[in-house]
């Protein structure tokens, strides 16, 4: 079943984007997974505004490949750049619809 990575990002400190950028592509195809966006051209539509500075969506194959990614120790090291030079948050979606209205989408 296809999963998605939401990761919404403050920025404190931006001299770990650019290795953590170059790097953390390969790891993250490794596992299957790709980049859908990773932008900093973040607009609240609605609601009360985060302090969000970068909103990066990924899709992998499955649940396991993101912990694939997520525990691999090539990765452990640009997670820890990235926790200490931001306040992150990653949110793990699956690709079902909780209303069960949208024919193509799986009811969840």
């Amino acid at each position: 079943m296809t999963v998605y990575v939401i990761a919404d990002i403050k920025v404190t400190d931006v001299s770990w984007i650019p290795e953590y950028a170059q790097a953390v592509l390969d790891i993250v195809h490794k596992h299957g997974g790709r980049y859908l966006a990773r932008s900093a051209n973040v607009k609240t539509l609605e609601g009360k505004p985060l302090d969000t500075t970068l909103i990066a969506i990924l899709q992998f194959p499955s649940e396991e490949a993101v912990q694939a990614f997520a525990s691999d120790p090539a990765y452990a090291p640009y997670a820890k750049m990235r926790k200490e030079g931001s306040d992150s948050r990653f949110q793990l979606v699956d690709d079902t619809d909780a209303a069960g209205t949208i024919p193509y989408l799986r009811k969840g």
